[in-house]
């Protein structure tokens, strides 16, 4: 299939970038990523290796529409980190200062 990654026409398939990425160690995920075989590689790194281009070429969405488009799994960089929780609200003096103290007593007249 043919793709343009970097401005520059590549004519991928499937069983090639399979064999292309056969051996090449993963490096560390930090953002987009694609799923080749069993391992998870950056989308990057996936890139610089079929196109043997340097990564400053192109971008991790030029590889992983290509990816896709060939029938691999891509994951975005939001997917492999799980969503943080919102930081609560510091309270403001007047809060704290009631919750040091508790809650009023009921007063008797």
């Amino acid at each position: 299939m043919r793709c343009v990654i970097a401005r520059f026409p590549f004519d991928l398939t499937k069983s090639g970038v399979l064999e292309t990425m056969k051996g090449v160690k993963p490096e560390p995920i930090t953002g987009e990523s694609v799923i080749i075989g069993r391992c998870h590689y950056p989308a990057k790194q996936v890139g610089e290796v079929i196109t043997r281009q340097d990564r400053r070429d192109f971008t991790s969405g030029e590889v992983t529409r290509a990816m896709a488009r060939l029938g691999f799994t891509c994951r975005g960089g939001q997917e492999a980190v799980a969503p943080a929780a919102p930081a609560p609200r510091p309270l403001t003096p007047l809060q704290n200062a009631s919750a040091l103290l508790g809650s009023p007593a009921s007063l008797e007249v």
